[in-house]
């Protein structure tokens, strides 16, 4: 069996980088649109209210996810949105914003915290003459972020890894090549 020559081996090398590229790069990009779109808050209770945003989009923008009804985003402004009550704790839903035909998507999260539908409206707030006002706030409690399950893009770390592996088998390969081509001289 003969020895590989170094040109066969450059091209070995060459086409499984060539093969791999693609993926690494389909991997690592997100995709940008023309126009800038967002949700506030981007965490929030099942029957809760967000702000659906458009900007650079000269026309009206819809906006639909799996948690409420499709919005209608005119030019220049914002729309409300009431999430579902059924909406399930803990759970990612995707928000679909569409303007002049291109898509651009973002999550929304559902907290784990439930507020139970009422007849009647709550009180914020009652006064009195000996009354004096308190500020409280209370931090919503959320799911905690186990089984992603791919929704976790790849790192630049990881990246970065990748192609040090890639070229470590290059340079072995290279190293390899050269040394048995160095022992066949007669």
């Amino acid at each position: 069996m003969r020895a590989i020559s170094a040109p066969s081996a450059a091209l070995l090398a060459v086409a499984a980088l060539a093969l791999t590229a693609p993926t690494a790069t389909a991997a690592v990009d997100g995709g940008t649109t023309p126009f800038g779109f967002s949700v506030t808050p981007a965490t929030v209770a099942p029957g809760g209210r967000v702000t659906l945003g458009v900007t650079n989009c000269a026309s009206t923008a819809t906006a639909s996810s799996g948690v409420f009804d499709t919005v209608n985003i005119p030019a220049g402004r914002t729309a409300l949105a009431t999430v579902d009550w059924d909406a399930k704790p803990g759970a990612a839903y995707q928000v679909t914003f569409v303007c002049n035909g291109v898509t651009g998507r973002t999550d929304l999260r559902v907290s784990g915290a439930t507020r139970a539908p009422s007849a009647t409206p709550a009180r914020t707030a009652v006064a009195t003459a000996t009354a004096t006002a308190r500020s409280t706030s209370t931090v919503v409690p959320s799911g905690v972020r186990g089984g992603l399950g791919g929704s976790v893009g790849v790192s630049a770390g990881e990246l970065a890894a990748g192609a040090g592996l890639i070229a470590a088998a290059a340079l072995g390969t290279a190293h390899v090549v050269r040394r048995r081509a160095g022992g066949r001289a007669h």
